[in-house]
């Protein structure tokens, strides 16, 4: 009896003014190459940092994520998320 767990980037959302990036993840368990369970996850990436601490964030993420990220994360849209967090920062009293 062979047992296996696999993470497949199932599907990838750009949403919203920053481009944020919606990741879905199906974690699925086999046996002997029959699926008998899968489960969903879910998490968000924003464009926040300087590009060498995104660079290192994305560093960790498949090679999928970091392309779609490159192309929708613009210098601009990096800079106006960045001025976003820290304007909404100043405003917390």
């Amino acid at each position: 009896m062979s047992i296996t767990k696999e993470t497949i980037v199932d599907k990838i959302e750009i949403v919203g003014e920053y481009k944020k990036l919606n990741i879905r993840e199906a974690i699925v368990i086999k046996e002997n190459g029959t699926e008998i369970a899968r489960n969903l996850h879910r998490r968000v990436i924003a464009p926040s940092g300087s590009n060498s601490s995104i660079s290192a964030s994305l560093a960790t993420e498949n090679s999928e994520i970091r392309d779609v990220a490159n192309v929708v994360w613009t210098d601009t849209i990096k800079t106006n998320y960045n001025n976003f967090i820290v304007s909404s920062s100043n405003e917390i009293p």
